[in-house]
């Protein structure tokens, strides 16, 4: 990995701690959506030390039954690490309300082909910026499916 990953992955990660302060420190009046979407924690099993990783994520188009999540690290050309993550570990938690709701017990999977291209629309119609994410990568950028276990 290069200076450049690292020094993207370095902010990415101290934004999200950063993020995470400001829903505490605010009692959860700050931080907690992204838009319409809500902000929750997603943690996961860290695909090669096994630890219990956490980071905190916009769900568009959230329902009781269905959590959709967009591992578009920002446009980046890899897919981030929560991502590869859930793929090794596909049983997930997943804490709402940015972290201050209840945690559930979820199962993820990768949208297949043709669920992304009915769902990516609905997707970067509501939430521009992942279209912007898309135009600045190679690489299709996954959508999460989280049900309930």
């Amino acid at each position: 990995m290069g200076g450049r990953e690292r020094a993207t992955d370095l902010v990415m990660k101290v934004a999200n701690r950063a993020h995470r302060g400001v829903v505490v420190l605010s009692g959860g009046r700050l931080g907690t959506r992204m838009g319409t979407a809500p902000i929750v924690q997603l943690h996961t099993t860290g695909r090669t030390s096994g630890a219990r990783r956490t980071v905190m994520l916009s769900c568009p188009g959230y329902r009781e039954d269905r959590v959709l999540l967009v591992a578009s690290k920002g446009g980046d050309d890899r897919d981030p690490d929560w991502f590869r993550n859930l793929v090794a570990n596909p049983d997930v938690e997943l804490t709402e309300d940015a972290g201050r709701g209840r945690t559930r017990q979820m199962r993820a999977r990768v949208a297949s082909p043709q669920e992304r291209a009915e769902l990516w629309p609905r997707i970067t119609a509501d939430y521009p910026n992942y279209a912007g994410y898309e135009k600045k990568t190679t690489r299709v950028i996954p959508v999460v499916v989280l049900e309930p276990r």
